[in-house]
């Protein structure tokens, strides 16, 4: 069963409260099977993050007061919901994007949730730029509503800098932003750097920290981006030819 398959079925075993376990409460009794659910103690993980990818992005569409059709297509796509769950995944977001909590509330209790996994916060706010740029531009909105989860979530200006920057575009990018370094790291860090981010950001270490196999494409993309900054430093300061690493490298 997919992680979308699962998100009901585990209501009444996922101990969650706040404004995500009061989500979770108007799902329960809706259209899933219960009688098919084969959730595991260690889905729970994956579950919550699917949970507050769904409610942020239903906040963020709030927050600018469109919901794109570049927005819907990016969110089915690239989480692969399958045609079997979509109206299970549209009655959660529709009920995160009336539920009267707002998305500051959410985004406190996801980042108390993942406190010690700043890379899963990290793994979320991806998402999040990924459906907000779907539609080929960052609105103001976006960009104010995805900085104030980032500061929910203990990232620093720098770091939420540097995560904007790879959803910016390889031709817009800052490349030295992007790696998180400045034009003054040596050729060797910014080598070492750029290995650390690879390893960090490749798909299999994305699962191994509980986000679910649906969501990492987006990883992919990142890797690819992390790749075209590098190669883009090393082209402008004459740096040996590299041969683009493998993602876990």
């Amino acid at each position: 069963m997919s992680i979308w398959g699962k998100i009901v079925g585990s209501v009444t075993g996922l101990a969650v409260g706040g404004p995500l376990g009061a989500l979770l409460g108007g799902i329960a009794g809706h259209a899933y099977d219960k009688g098919q659910d084969d959730t595991k103690p260690g889905d729970v993980n994956s579950i919550a993050f699917t949970i507050a990818v769904i409610a942020l992005g239903a906040k963020m569409a709030k927050a600018d007061g469109v919901v794109s059709a570049d927005e819907v297509r990016a969110f089915r796509e690239v989480f692969q919901v399958p045609e079997s769950e979509v109206k299970n995944v549209a009655r959660i977001f529709n009920l995160a994007r009336r539920d009267v909590a707002g998305f500051e509330s959410y985004a406190t209790q996801i980042g108390t949730m993942f406190k010690n996994q700043p890379k899963v916060l990290e793994d979320l706010l991806d998402g999040l730029f990924h459906i907000a740029r779907a539609d080929g531009r960052l609105a103001d909105a976006e960009e104010r509503y995805l900085r104030t989860v980032a500061q929910l979530f203990g990232f620093s200006d720098a770091e939420f800098a540097r995560i904007r920057e790879a959803h910016a575009g390889a031709d817009a990018a800052d490349p030295y932003r992007l790696l998180g370094i400045t034009p003054d790291t040596s050729a060797d860090d910014i080598k070492k750097r750029w290995k650390s981010l690879l390893r960090e950001h490749h798909p299999d270490a994305l699962v191994a920290r509980g986000v679910p196999q649906e969501f990492v494409d987006v990883a992919t993309k990142k890797v690819a981006a992390i790749n075209a900054a590098y190669d883009r430093i090393a082209r402008e300061r004459g740096l040996l030819a590299k041969n683009v690493a493998p993602a876990g490298a």
